[in-house]
């Protein structure tokens, strides 16, 4: 088999049955087998960019690995801000970019450009392939390294005459062994101890939840530590969906665009549980003001996100389904006190509300608000970046996880088309719903063809304001 037969049948025996792209010079051998094979649906889409959103948005929707390939040169480099979004919002997906000949590399060759060095601090990791027999276990440990640990981004490079090699009694490696990366998913004993004493102790406990409870599928266990501990909980951008909107407990978006109610909590909690979060700036704002009558703990499996941006006086290394886990079995059941009180009576008081007028201006607020109304509990929202992704955020009635797909850390404009169409693709049966601003649907509206191509059946709310 050759490099393009390894890598087509690698891919499916990752479980890839769907990938994004976009065809060029070096990687048309790929596209030929892809033809012939027919075994993965390659969804052309129009732009680069649009592949590695679209791949994107199938990983946030399903949890699995989405996968995006594009030929060199500036197919390789217009997957860059793609690459970067799955980065800061911890996003599982492989992107395959073809190369020139390795004998080449460096001498500014036609479509020539340096993958490697371009993606080496916006990628999880990433790899130049220069022998055939690498392909294989290249592979196997991209997708190990993408959907493991703090998931995210994972590059591979790849040659066109590492692409054309033959490689004689191929075979697929079962295992993987990667000495330097074996990432904590079992918390240390002691510091779980420590955590449940001050849960135990603590008068104005608070949960603040991140993306990282869905990355690790742990809805259902903070389901249960809040059943038990009656702990008032906050979520974050990438967070929401962890906990439904009509939980008691719930007080909404913290931050800079979040509820009265959850930056109240935060002001005045004696202990902050935050898990699998990064104390993004939109959130925490001064860091010296943040949270500062509050002992913080901080459960996540990255142990470079703890105390990087806030102190940790309880630091927590594992996998926040794995942590909870263990944490409820040394936390005895906690009954609602006057700080439920306090925090419910600032939820009712502070209600997100707008007044739509009968013969007015339709307001952004009443069409999400009559969006989420009309839709199946099982639709997803996917946003853009902009005023119209907070008023989804607060106005959209979040009831599951992996339903509210938004580019959070890096705030791409462009993302929310392309990514609809992976969800949708994704979820052929599920009601996938668009909600942009007329800067954002510009910057990758291209793709309405590839969703008229394809039948990919997104409905898209526009929030035009006339600003771009």
């Amino acid at each position: 088999m050759n490099g393009a037969e390894i890598l087509i049948d690698a891919l499916k025996k990752e479980g890839v049955d769907i990938m994004f792209g976009y065809p060029g010079g070096v990687v048309i051998p790929i596209f030929d087998v892809l033809y012939r094979k027919n075994s993965i649906n390659l969804i052309l889409t129009r732009h680069e960019q649009a592949a590695t959103h679209a791949a994107d948005g199938y990983a946030r929707a399903t949890g699995k690995v989405g996968v995006c390939l594009v030929t060199s040169g500036p197919g390789a480099t217009n997957t860059i801000t793609g690459i970067a979004t799955a980065k800061l919002d911890s996003i599982p997906i492989i992107v395959i970019s073809g190369q020139v000949k390795t004998h080449v590399i460096g001498s500014d060759a036609f479509q020539e450009t340096d993958m490697s060095g371009l993606t080496r601090s916006i990628s999880k990791h990433n790899y130049l392939v220069q022998d055939i027999k690498e392909l294989p276990r290249i592979i196997k440990e991209a997708f190990h390294i993408a959907r493991s640990g703090r998931p995210g981004p994972v590059c591979i490079d790849l040659p066109v005459n590492i692409i054309n090699s033959a490689l004689p009694n191929y075979s697929y490696p079962k295992g993987i062994e990667l000495p330097g990366y074996k990432p904590t998913v079992k918390g240390n004993p002691r510091q779980i101890e420590m955590l449940a004493q001050a849960i135990r102790k603590a008068e104005k406990p608070l949960i603040y939840a991140g993306g990282g409870i869905i990355s690790s599928g742990a809805t259902d266990v903070l389901s249960k530590l809040l059943k038990k501990t009656n702990i008032p909980v906050v979520a974050t951008l990438m967070g929401l969906g962890c906990v439904k909107n009509n939980q008691k407990l719930f007080l909404g978006m913290p931050g800079m665009h979040g509820r009265i109610a959850a930056n109240y909590a935060l002001l005045e909690c004696d202990l902050l549980v935050a898990i699998g979060t990064r104390f993004d700036d939109r959130v925490t704002g001064d860091p010296a003001e943040f949270a500062k009558n509050a002992t913080i703990a901080h459960i996540d499996i990255d142990p470079s996100e703890i105390g990087k941006n806030i102190k940790a006086d309880i630091p927590v290394v594992g996998d926040a389904k794995a942590v909870i886990a263990d944490l409820l079995e040394k936390i005895p059941a906690r009954e609602p006190d006057k700080w439920n009180n306090r925090t419910e009576k600032w939820k009712h008081k502070h209600k997100l509300t707008y007044n739509q007028h009968e013969n007015g201006e339709i307001l952004p607020q009443y069409v999400v608000d009559r969006i989420s109304n009309l839709i199946d509990p099982d639709a997803a929202v996917v946003t853009d970046v902009g005023q119209h992704q907070m008023w989804a955020a607060l106005f959209r009635d979040h009831k599951q996880p992996r339903s509210f797909i938004s580019s959070g850390g890096l705030g791409t404009m462009g993302f929310g088309l392309p990514a609809a169409m992976g969800v949708s693709l994704a979820y052929p049966e599920r009601t996938v719903v668009l909600i942009s601003g007329d800067g954002s649907i510009q910057m990758n509206i291209q793709e309405l063809a590839t969703c008229a191509i394809n039948k990919i059946p997104v409905k898209i709310a526009v929030l035009n304001n006339s600003f771009l």
